[in-house]
């Protein structure tokens, strides 16, 4: 049985783990959550955001299996490491935006499965590291290079080279939390929060994820003409933008 639930809140498919008590994520779990994200990447008509979130108290995701991880590097789980590839990769490319809503602790491979995201918010009770050198090991899921591309390189070694954990405001100070909401009520409050996006024109919307996404895997020339691209294209089809216009000739 999965471990994730998906409920659709308007515009909003909010996706929760839940595997207590720890919320570590395995392998099965990560191919779990490609697939339901394959599925929502059709569902564009009606899912505009993509929310993650954990369903056990205080914990976002608490890091990898450990059981799996150490079968992975014996190479008993051939499998597993492209299915987290697979999943970091449709968290990117799908058509929505993904979120993730870290109501308390997001370690290791949580902290990483929430910057495979495009935007993260946290309760006050949020705390996110990669503390892996402090167990023997370094980080295996993305986090030594997304995370110094998102704060920059010397806030990331603090957390990479000395395991340090930051706190929900600093996260936020550093640009590593987009937002921080209250503690109490954080999952509807995120949800909300994640509803202000998907109001939103959802072609200008979509191709703005497209812009924003590629435009950091690109030179800087490259990523203007694309965003060029995107532009010219949203701005001769988009019927808000019509719509603005007619009103504003008004």
């Amino acid at each position: 049985m999965s471990h994730w639930s998906v409920e659709h809140h308007g515009g909003v498919a909010k996706l929760t783990f839940t595997r207590p008590p720890h919320n570590y994520i395995d392998f099965a779990s990560i191919a779990d959550l490609g697939d339901v994200l394959e599925q929502l990447a059709q569902q564009t008509d009606q899912v505009k955001v993509v929310m993650l979130t954990g369903g056990v108290d205080d914990i976002f995701v608490g890091g990898g299996d450990v059981s799996d991880l150490q079968r992975a590097g014996r190479g008993e789980i051939p499998d597993g490491m492209p299915s987290w590839l697979r999943l970091t990769r449709l968290l990117r490319d799908i058509p929505q935006p993904t979120v993730a809503a870290i109501g308390g602790r997001a370690t290791g491979g949580g902290n990483e499965l929430a910057l495979a995201c495009q935007m993260r918010i946290g309760s006050e009770k949020a705390w996110l590291g990669q503390p892996e050198v402090t167990l023997g090991i370094t980080p295996g899921g993305g986090g030594s290079q997304r995370l110094p591309r998102l704060i920059g390189p010397g806030a990331a070694a603090d957390a990479i080279l000395r395991g340090k954990i930051f706190t929900a405001d600093e996260a936020l100070r550093l640009g590593w939390l987009n937002a921080v909401l209250p503690a109490d009520g954080f999952v509807d409050a995120a949800v909300a929060w994640c509803q202000e996006m998907a109001d939103l024109p959802s072609t200008a919307l979509f191709a703005s994820k497209r812009v924003f996404v590629r435009g950091l895997e690109l030179p800087l020339e490259e990523g203007i003409d694309y965003e060029i691209k995107e532009f010219l294209d949203v701005v001769g089809t988009s019927p808000e933008f019509d719509e603005f216009i007619r009103q504003d000739e008004q």
